[in-house]
């Protein structure tokens, strides 16, 4: 910090301070004309809200997908339990079925993500 109040960067700064100094009342009227010919232009780099709200979509149906997915195997798993004549594999029937079809849900949401998804681009 001691050399950073050395006499050369001391004089130094006051000199650009007087710069800017000098320049300001000819800068605050050049932005001063711009207001008032409306000519004044603001530049925001704001998010993309389709993009945003496509993304958000993408993922409220997956997880509402998984939970369809999850209900599923919890009924099947409940329905184990249920005596019943009709019997695939010598399990329940109806319970085997939910299963297959929470099965072959899951293998179908894996296979939308693994193709449909966009891939981060490196760099």
């Amino acid at each position: 910090m001691a050399a950073g109040l050395s006499p050369g960067n001391v004089v130094s700064g006051l000199l650009e301070m007087r710069d800017f100094a000098q320049r300001l009342p000819g800068r605050v009227n050049k932005f001063l004309d711009r207001v008032a010919n409306d000519d004044l232009e603001l530049k925001v780099q704001a998010i993309d809200e389709q993009r945003l709200m496509a993304g958000l979509q993408k993922i409220a149906n997956r997880i509402t997908l998984g939970l369809v997915l999850a209900a599923l195997i919890i009924g099947a798993a409940m329905l184990m339990n249920v005596p019943t004549n009709f019997r695939i594999l010598g399990y329940p029937g109806i319970a085997m079925i939910f299963f297959l079809l929470a099965a072959c849900g899951g293998e179908l949401l894996a296979a939308n993500i693994l193709l449909n998804d966009v891939r981060p681009k490196d760099g």
